[in-house]
Formats: C-alpha cells, sequence, structure tokens
C-alpha cells in the first residue's frame, strides 16, 4: 500500500496559520477541523477559512479569531495539562505537545534557562494552540505519513515579539531550525516569513529533501504581507513513489522523550538502583553505556525513554538523585512494530509466545524468556534446548514455516 505524503513549497515561508490554510485547502473541511478542535478545553476564539487569490493564484487564508485578548502566560506544563485534560486521540496530542516540545527547548537555549522556566508569550496564545494543535489534527485526518520541505527564504529586517524588536529570523525560529540543519536561501524581503510555530512544525514533523511523489491535491494557504509575489505556502499531497511495496506492514507511530546524561563519579551500586527508581518511576527504558570522558575518566551514559508528559519529571528526578550537572532532552518521532503475546500448545505444555507484527504481517515469534526458564527449572532441562524446541513449534503454528 503507498503512503500519502505531502511536499511544502515554502517559497514565502511558512507560519501556523499558512499551513493549516494549505492543509484545508488541499481537501478537508472546515467544520469537521472544529468539530476535532472542540474536544480541547479552549473557548474564546472562533476560526475562519476564507477564499483568497493574490496574482492569479487562488487558495484559503486560515484565521483564528479571539473574543478576548487578554491572556495567561503558559509554560510547557499548562499545555501540557490542557492536552491532558482533553478528549482529542493520543496521536494528535502527541504530535502538538512534541511541536511545543521543540519551541520549548529552543526558547530555553536562547533565554538560558530550563524548559519548564520558559514563559511562552506569542506561541502560547490561543491563536498558537489553536494553529499547533489544527495541524496535528488534519495530518491526522488527511492521513499524512510524513512531510516534505523546501529550502526557507532567509530575509533580513525587525519583528515586534513581547521581548522588544528582533532580528529575523527570529533568535528562537533560528534555533529550532539550527538544530535539524534546515537549509535557507537568500531572500530580497524585509521582515518575518518564518514564525516560530511555523518552524517548529516543519522541525518537528517535516524532512528537508524532494520526495518522489505523484501529486494528487494542491493547496495554497496565504499569509497576510503584501509581497511581490503570491504569498503562499503551497502544499502538494500525493502518493509516495519512493518506497517499494509495504502493502500490510504499517507500524505503529508515536512521540517519546529521549533523556541523556553522561556521568563519571557514580559507583556500580548506585547506578543499579537509579535503573530501578527510573522504571518505578514510569520510564519506558533505561539503558547504560560505558564511554571515555575528558581527562580520560571512564564514565557510564544513561540513556531514559520515556512518554513526552513525564519527560520534565524524570529529568528532574536525574538532576535531584544523581550527581549530574545537567542532561540532554529531545522528543523524536518513533515507529514501532506491533507486539502481541499468543498461547501455543507445546510438548512442555501451554506456553506463551511473543508475535512481533507490521500492520496485518507477522513478521517474527519468540518465546518468552521467563516461561521457558520456568520449565527449564520444573523439567530439569537445559534452558537452550525447551527455547528451541518452543521456537521450532511457534514457528510451525504461527507463521507455518
Amino acid at each position: 500500500m503507498t503512503q500519502k505524503i505531502a511536499y511544502l513549497d515554502c517559497h514565502s515561508g511558512i507560519s501556523g496559520d499558512m499551513f493549516l490554510g494549505a492543509l484545508l485547502d488541499a481537501g478537508l473541511s472546515l467544520e469537521s477541523l472544529k468539530e476535532m478542535l472542540a474536544q480541547l478545553p479552549l473557548s474564546a476564539y472562533q476560526i475562519t477559512l476564507d477564499p483568497f487569490v493574490d496574482k492569479g493564484i487562488h487558495g484559503s487564508r486560515f484565521d483564528v479569531i479571539l473574543s478576548e485578548q487578554e491572556q495567561p502566560t503558559r509554560h510547557l506544563s499548562d499545555i501540557a495539562a490542557l492536552y491532558q485534560a482533553s478528549t482529542l486521540p493520543q496521536r494528535i496530542r502527541e504530535t502538538a505537545l512534541a511541536i511545543f516540545h521543540c519551541l520549548a527547548e529552543a526558547e530555553a537555549t536562547v533565554h538560558r534557562s530550563s524548559i519548564e522556566e520558559v514563559h511562552f508569550h506569542e506561541v502560547g496564545a490561543i491563536d498558537a494552540i489553536v494553529d499547533i494543535t489544527g495541524a496535528a489534527i488534519v495530518i491526522e485526518m488527511l492521513g499524512i505519513t510524513q512531510i516534505y520541505a523546501s529550502p526557507l527564504p532567509l530575509t533580513h529586517g525587525h519583528v515586534k515579539t513581547a521581548h522588544g524588536l528582533l532580528p529575523v529570523p527570529a533568535p528562537a525560529t533560528l534555533e529550532i531550525l539550527r538544530r535539524v540543519g534546515a537549509p535557507w536561501r537568500p531572500s530580497s524581503a524585509e521582515g518575518e516569513l518564518v514564525t516560530p510555530t511555523g518552524a517548529a512544525i516543519l522541525a518537528t514533523l517535516a524532512r528537508f529533501e524532494k520526495p518522489m511523489i505523484a501529486i494528487e491535491n494542491v493547496g495554497y494557504g496565504f499569509g497576510r504581507k503584501s509581497l511581490p509575489w503570491p504569498n503562499c505556502l503551497r502544499l502538494c499531497l500525493g502518493q509516495d513513489l519512493g518506497i517499494g511495496d509495504m502493502s500490510g506492514e504499517e507500524p505503529d507511530v508515536d512521540w517519546i522523550t529521549v533523556i541523556e546524561s553522561n556521568i563519571d563519579n557514580m559507583n556500580g551500586e548506585l547506578l543499579g538502583g537509579l535503573m530501578e527508581r527510573l522504571f518505578s518511576a514510569g520510564a519506558l527504558d533505561v539503558s547504560y553505556a560505558p564511554l571515555q570522558m575528558k581527562k580520560n575518566r571512564p564514565a557510564t551514559q544513561i540513556t531514559v525513554i520515556c512518554t513526552l508528559e513525564d519527560g520534565e519529571r524524570l529529568s528532574q528526578l536525574l538532576l535531584r538523585e544523581t550527581s549530574t550537572l545537567g542532561v540532554r532532552i529531545q522528543q523524536v518521532q518513533r515507529r514501532k512494530a506491533q507486539r502481541t503475546q499468543q498461547q501455543i500448545a507445546t510438548p512442555f505444555g501451554t506456553m506463551s509466545v511473543k508475535v512481533k507484527r507490521l500492520g496485518s504481517r507477522i513478521i517474527s515469534v519468540a518465546p518468552e524468556y521467563e516461561e521457558c526458564k520456568r520449565v527449564a527449572h520444573e523439567q530439569d532441562l537445559a534452558l537452550i534446548k525447551v527455547y528451541e524446541v518452543v521456537q521450532t513449534v511457534a514457528q510451525s503454528i504461527i507463521i507455518g514455516a
């Protein structure tokens, strides 16, 4: 089965409303978006989608109209709580929160503070929350599996922010795109064409490559600046021609937080206890790797994988309960094979085996280690013999080979 992908022609930059305008112009109704956004505990706003023409190109202009201009300053934890209180599907919440994490990391770097100390000003306002959440919703509803983007216009001038006039690209925008090595091309335009919200959407979801695509729909999302060229984001939606036949092989996709730290002054007993502590606190996985640090000291790299919601809490745990002076945090998209357990009849009785799938296709089966260990102990057999027998039986029954 072919995959649906999108290519963004960012000749005139990108903002959250331009991105949503292009997505909606490419095929999703505004009413469908409104119904999904209603699951977010936000009020005092309306969204509109109006036809727009610029220099002969027809498209749409998306807008968020606020009924209350004064809004509280929000932290990342406030945004996370907002999504936690919503009834949106988990994957949409994860995607939107990953975009906000990207913004928070850049702001923390620019202002030399921690992620939780970051005050969201413009990007914590209702219109930015609607833009980011709406983007995650429309991507999911259109079935887009990957986004690609063109180089971005490098403009000059200044932009007005809560911190005063700043050079463009704004520092947070530049930091976001620096981290992913986004390509820029010179532009004669003055002013901000790439906003922090647009940059975070690209950095989180897009690859800066040209795909092989069979274009089926084209959408144009217009901005508000008057430029010598059509001020729009062009979105090409179609089928990916650059992949082989993956019929029936669709992995699960989600977002996780990866926390890393290098420690050279804790002994093995303490590290052993730390791993237990992290798992009990909700970590999905914890691993240690040996490395050499400055002055040729042997050290340990700690890597923790957790949900987006647990990232800040487990980072604080590492800072509080280890000797480290800092941790590295990033949000990454994860593709997972589906895993289930199945009971089968074996010469040793009924036993559980692990079944690995990609979509509807079974990839492999494997005995459960603890089950094999129990049988080997009870029947005084070699563990490897039990494992091999169960593997052969499972392969025959489930895969048929």
